[in-house]
């Protein structure tokens, strides 16, 4: 059975969310501990709004409906916020490899929160594919040394980011749950500003105590792709996605993060894992291509 339109456009925009996730893990690990985790997301989120809210106000337009029962977006954007602050804690204490290896667990976490959330059965082929995914993901996390695996021994920056990565997987179909029928671009311009608030609540001693002009340029570019590329885009890409795929699916593509972060880290100059370690991308990708073809197979 082949893929539907609506389909193909789902994993479309989910194949170009994964290389700007994956940009977001080289980036952000370039500034890591360089500015606050909670002000620099608030900064992100803020502006990440304003793109979205000028896109939705020069196409759509704004309409009153879309804003029904606000709490959804102030769950969802905190939910979301939650994960970035992880996200910057654990790479100030793992690499962006690593990290973006323990993000390819979130599939197999959003598969479960699917079935939680929305009743989303997983079908057989995709749960093989999970598992497949999951070891890449292991090999990644444990370097290859299978005696840190034998004795569990897990950086901290990782257990860090594996708990960012749970409240990442019951975001995914509670997105779509909460979704009432607003477009992809009005919905994430409500995610983003609840996200921006509560991030600013959170972070704001640290937003006060910051000297924003003393920033370097480096950072503040790398706030510019993280606030546009990793966030506004990204943003209205899943949100996309999520309304033509099953979660587990969308959440999928995290398999191609390390990968791309692996020809991003390259291009920041820094050398690509070596040995039995590259196997770790080489499993994601082979678990999401399993999971690109349609299985009626079903894990009731």
């Amino acid at each position: 059975m082949g893929l539907s339109r609506a389909e193909w456009q789902g994993h479309g925009a989910m194949l170009l969310v994964s290389g700007l996730v994956g940009g977001s893990f080289s980036v952000g690990g370039q500034i890591a501990g360089e500015v606050d985790a909670a002000a620099l997301n608030a900064l992100r989120f803020a502006g990440a709004a304003v793109i979205v809210g000028l896109l939705v106000a020069t196409t759509t337009g704004f309409q009153a409906q879309s804003f029904r029962a606000p709490w959804r977006f102030v769950v969802l954007g905190s939910i979301f916020g939650g994960y970035f602050i992880l996200m910057f804690y654990g790479l100030e204490h793992a690499s962006a490899i690593s990290t973006s290896a323990v993000y390819t667990l979130i599939p197999m976490l959003t598969a479960g929160f699917g079935w939680l959330i929305l009743r989303q059965v997983t079908t057989v082929r995709m749960a093989v594919a999970l598992v497949v995914g999951a070891l890449g993901a292991i090999i990644v996390i444990f370097r290859g040394e299978f005696d840190l695996l034998l004795s569990f021994q897990v950086g901290q920056g990782e257990a860090v980011f594996f708990i960012g990565c749970v409240v990442h997987a019951i975001y995914t179909p509670l997105m779509r749950k909460l979704n009432w029928g607003e477009t992809a671009a009005s919905f994430t311009f409500g995610v983003l500003i609840a996200g921006a608030l509560a991030l600013t609540a959170f972070g704001w001693g640290d937003i006060r105590s910051i000297d924003w002009t003393a920033l370097g340029l480096k950072v503040w570019g790398s706030i510019a792709y993280l606030a546009v590329f990793a966030s506004a885009v990204t943003f209205v890409l899943l949100q996309f996605a999520v309304l033509r795929l099953p979660s587990a699916k969308v959440m999928a593509y995290s398999y191609l993060v390390p990968s791309w972060v692996i020809l991003w880290d390259l291009g920041f100059g820094i050398a690509p894992p070596s040995g039995i370690v590259i196997l770790g991308p080489v499993l994601s990708g082979l678990a999401l291509l399993m999971l690109l073809q349609n299985d009626d197979a079903r894990l009731d």
